[in-house]
């Protein structure tokens, strides 16, 4: 048995509780894959990431990133959530900007006041879905047809697809059959109104990843990364806004996104929950 420092944080919420889980494993190297993997799927979390020394020379730390299934080579909130927990225990970046290294090569992170904030990576795969899955995906989701106005792969990592409604009311509605949707992970968005909504932020988004032992994810990073490049790019979206995500688990996710010149950063706050010792 070994002991490693262990932390599990909250991110995209300034409140502990409203965020996105997640457990952070520091100094992980010892660790085999398979005992990196029973542990992920032990805590039942959407990712659990493991700290180890970086490979390339330009990086401050590399982290491995598991979902209770599978590892991923990029998520947004395991990055976020992993660089506050490193700096919370003594890391020192070499720059300005923190460099992490991941599955997906290295990824920018810098820190904006009390907030974190990572350069949204390519997307692996965009453009639009095919009819037959926007299909299955709208009747997974329960909606009527036509309800889905837009449609995009917006995978940068996690495979995600992305559809889009035209109001608010039907994303928080959503009471998806996971059972049509197993091996897809799909985001939905929606403007907010102002007259209704108010104006604390400019999107809805639900996240579903079904069969996953966590089927819906209360705040997102590489899927908000995967839309914003998308709205970006069509002009359906300012140049800077907030998203909400995860009122209908009890959370009160935001996140923050960016384009500045040529680069999407997607930030947000974090906040520790448990700080202690892990022994496996």
């Amino acid at each position: 048995m070994s002991s490693f420092d262990f932390k599990q944080v909250d991110v995209f919420s300034r409140v502990a509780l409203k965020g996105n889980p997640l457990a952070v494993v520091l100094g992980a190297d010892r660790l085999s894959d398979e005992r990196m993997a029973a542990f992920a799927s032990w805590t039942n979390l959407s990712e659990t990431t493991f700290v180890l020394e970086p490979r390339d020379p330009r990086a401050d730390y590399r982290v491995r990133i598991f979902t209770t299934l599978q590892e991923l080579p990029f998520a947004g909130h395991p990055t976020l959530g992993t660089c506050h927990a490193w700096l919370e225990a003594g890391g020192v970046p070499k720059g300005e900007e923190i460099i992490q290294e991941c599955g997906v090569g290295l990824v920018r992170v810098r820190r904006q006041g009390a907030e974190l904030a990572f350069l949204a990576p390519p997307l692996l795969r965009s453009g639009p879905v095919d009819a037959e899955l926007v299909e299955r995906v709208r009747r997974g989701l329960g909606l009527a047809p036509g309800a889905i106005v837009r449609a995009q792969w917006v995978d940068n990592g996690a495979g995600w697809l992305a559809v889009m409604v035209e109001d608010r009311q039907q994303v928080l509605d959503l009471q998806p059959d996971h059972s049509q949707m197993l091996g897809l992970a799909v985001g939905v968005i929606a403007p907010w109104c102002v007259e209704r909504d108010g104006a604390e932020a400019q999107f809805e988004v639900r996240a579903f990843i079904s069969g996953d032992g966590m089927p819906e994810d209360p705040a997102t990073g590489s899927l908000n990364a995967g839309i914003a490049q998308w709205l970006f790019s069509e002009g359906l979206a300012p140049a800077s806004y907030v998203v909400s995500q995860g009122l209908t688990m009890g959370r009160g996710g935001r996140i923050q996104v960016e384009q500045v010149g040529d680069e999407i950063w997607i930030g947000g706050a974090v906040v520790t929950c448990i700080t202690g010792i892990l022994a496996i």
